[in-house]
This record gives C-alpha cells, structure tokens and sequence, in this order.
C-alpha cells in the first residue's frame, strides 16, 4: 500500500517542524536554558548550576525582564510557524515539484489561476514581514541576555550552550528569510521546510582545464632549437676550471 505523495510531504513538514520547534524554544527562552551560577550558602563560596526552577523564581528584575522578552519572542517564533505551516500546507494543497522543468516556471502558469496567485502572494508577504519583525525581537533577545550571561556566569557551559543555541535559531532564522525573500521578489513559492539534496552529476571544470594543460604538456615535442649550447658543448671556464684541476694534481 503506498502512501498519497501530499500526505507524505506533510508527515516530512511536520517532522521537521517538530524538530524545529524544540530548537526555536530552547534558544528562545534562554533565562531558562542557560546554565547560570547559583551559590549554595549566603557567603557565595560554593557555586553551582541553577536549576531550571530557580531560573523560572529568579526575582531579579532585569532578569525577569529579559525573561517576558523571551517569552514574547518565543510567541513571535509560534505565530511566525503557524504562518509557515499554513503557507506549506496551502503549497502542498495547490502546488506541486517537477524537477524537470525549471524552478520559475510557475510565475508563467500561475496567473492563468488570478485566485491562487493572489493567495500566494499575500502568503508570501505575510511570512517575510512575520520574519522580519521576528527577528529583529530575537536579536534583542539576544543582545538582553548577553548581560545575563556575564553577571550570571558559571563556567564554560555558560558560553557554549548560549552560542548554540542562538546560533540554531540564527541559522534557522537565515534560511527562512532566504526562501521568504526569494519568494516575494521572484514571486514564486520555495518551501520553507524540505530542501533538496543536491547531485553530483558532472565533472569539475577547473579539474578539466588543470588535467587538459597537463595533457598538452607532456605531449608538446622538445624543440632542438631550445636546447642551449651550453648544454652540450662546455664553456671556456669550464675547460679552464678541468685545466686547472689537471695541473695541480
């Protein structure tokens, strides 16, 4: 029994967007994630990592700030997704991939469909404005926690888990407004979530032209004309030098 290949495409979307989702959140919610000093006495001698609880009751007040900033950052991540997987379910819906015809042939066939191309078209322009907004909180988030990191730092893990984190978001980030700005200004839809794998199918043409000049070097015949006398035939001060050496024995 094989499986519609729509239903196949969305049980991929939603397996990466699950995998996404728990990305986004853990480099979202970083006063929570973010391994933080915590002492155990009031002297401050024996320091430990926070728990994720103690992260949560932390009163502090710039802590708590940054805390509702990521909060509202991480529901700027949720209304941007919802958007995303709408417009994935809408292109799954009414569109479909052919990988033998190019990738911008469907602005020529689309606006025989004035109702699809404008539904498109409003998709597109929603996503990229969302991820736009969305990244400019996130980079807030970003720079709110930085001042976390320093005055809460525990220990290396302080610093490697916050550069992960932001850079997955970051990267995850790129990508979207990639497929977003490429599809509002090509007007086409790139999906946001299956990538293609690439083919190697033809050789390098820097290997080609390197192995040509090869080639032709060791085929080009030795010119006699080039070879010079010298070669052959010993200068004077090389009769003279074996004169030399000659008299002295």
């Amino acid at each position: 029994m094989f499986f519609d290949h729509d239903i196949v495409q969305r049980i991929k979307v939603f397996g990466i967007f699950t995998l996404q989702f728990y990305k986004v959140m853990t480099g979202t919610m970083l006063t929570l994630f973010i391994p933080q000093a915590c002492y155990t006495d009031n002297d401050r001698n024996q320091l430990r990592i926070c728990s994720l609880t103690e992260n949560y009751e932390n009163t502090e007040v710039f802590h708590k700030t940054t805390f509702y900033w990521n909060g509202f950052s991480f529901f700027l991540f949720i209304m941007t997704y919802i958007l995303e997987l709408q417009r994935e379910h809408w292109a799954i819906k009414y569109l479909d991939i052919n990988n033998d015809i190019p990738d911008n042939a469907l602005k020529d066939k689309i606006i025989l469909e004035p109702d699809l191309d404008r539904v498109m078209d409003r998709l597109n322009k929603f996503y990229f404005r969302s991820l736009v907004v969305t990244s400019g909180v996130y980079c807030i988030n970003v720079l709110l926690m930085i001042k976390i990191v320093i005055s809460d730092y525990h220990s290396v893990s302080t610093l490697s888990c916050f550069f992960s984190f932001v850079l997955l978001v970051l990267m995850k980030l790129y990508n979207s407004l990639s497929v977003g700005h490429q599809s509002v200004k090509n007007d086409k839809m790139m999906s946001a979530f299956m990538n293609e794998f690439v083919s190697y199918n033809v050789l390098d043409s820097d290997y080609l032209e390197q192995k040509e000049k090869e080639k032709l070097l060791i085929d080009k015949p030795i010119d006699p004309e080039m070879i010079q006398i010298e070669e052959i035939i010993p200068t004077n001060q090389e009769t003279i030098s074996t004169k030399e050496i000659i008299s002295e024995k």
